[in-house]
């Protein structure tokens, strides 16, 4: 009983800011619910939302009909879905049946091709979510939730994938990371930790000369609740992450030192967040089978380009 109270106070919804984060008289709106595990939110050039239905399609979502069409079938078990600075779409395709393990690009032709399987010779785990900077690096986080492919790698950790392919192990402290993402500056590397010894919020100091990283501290601990799957940013440095379950499950809001700031119920079990729309204030969330939306007062941030 000790256990349960614990774990339902560390991962209590914030109370509501003065302001909140929720557009006055905004609610929350189910757009499509036809999936089998909705994943990986990623908002395209022309303002559609590309998301993963886990485990065989990239589905997109038209904001301007509302339609919800199939972008990419089969996927190769597409989860954490993002664009790079220069627009094209980068994927990590996990384990089980039909996963590719592998981080792939989506040229902007629609050329599909891998980035990276590999560390050292030996097979991905099954890539789970991933992040970019404005240098073009990614930053991929490499669990094992499920299927039976044997495994190569005995670790399951965070790795950055330079734009020529090299790949990098980072030291993040992460046991079975999951969703990750790069601060609006460049110089924070945010790792949601959700295994079965830790399930945490970690931020680490970022190098945006390099990508190497340093200083790992946990600022947020979710007990033995559900933590964080997937997560993104606001442009002025708020981290908005998909966590909990139940009563407890929804979008929180947390400053970049892990204070609360506001809490989003959701009905199913969130997997991931993205800003949208044409001033970057609405999020789209995926969640059990769904994809849903709703207007907010903040204002999304992704990378781009280093002016020249």
């Amino acid at each position: 009983m000790l256990s349960l109270l614990l774990s339902s106070m560390l991962l209590a919804p914030p109370a509501a800011s003065p302001a909140g984060v929720v557009k006055p008289g905004a609610t929350l709106e189910k757009l499509w619910s036809e999936g089998e595990f909705t994943e990986g939110g990623a908002e395209a050039a022309d303002g559609s939302i590309l998301f993963s239905d886990i485990g065989t399609r990239i589905m997109r979502f038209d904001p301007e009909t509302n339609e919800v069409t199939v972008f990419r079938s089969p996927s190769g078990r597409a989860n954490g879905l993002i664009f790079a600075p220069d627009g094209r779409l980068v994927a990590a395709e996990g384990a089980n049946t039909g996963g590719n393990r592998r981080v792939s690009i989506t040229e902007v032709d629609g050329t599909v091709r891998t980035l990276a399987d590999s560390y050292q010779g030996k097979r991905f785990n099954s890539p789970n979510d991933v992040a970019v900077d404005a240098q073009g690096r990614v930053y991929v986080s490499d669990p094992r939730y499920v299927g039976d492919e044997p495994r190569e790698l005995d670790e399951e950790v965070v790795y950055r994938i330079d734009p020529d392919g090299t790949v990098t192990r980072l030291e993040t402290t992460a046991t079975k990371p999951n969703g990750l993402v790069v601060s609006p500056d460049g110089t924070t590397l945010y790792v949601s930790n959700n295994g079965p010894d830790l399930k945490a919020l970690l931020k680490l100091d970022l190098d945006p000369r390099t990508g190497e990283v340093s200083n790992p501290k946990k600022i947020k601990d979710f007990g033995n609740g559900r933590g964080i799957d997937g997560m993104t940013v606001t442009r002025d440095g708020l981290v908005v992450a998909a966590a909990g379950s139940g009563p407890l499950g929804g979008v929180y809001v947390y400053r970049p030192d892990g204070t609360p700031v506001d809490f989003i119920a959701v009905p199913e079990n969130p997997t991931n967040v993205e800003f949208g729309g044409p001033d970057d204030s609405t999020l789209y969330i995926t969640a059990g089978v769904s994809l849903y939306r709703i207007e907010t007062t903040l204002t999304g941030y992704r990378p781009e380009p280093p002016a020249k």
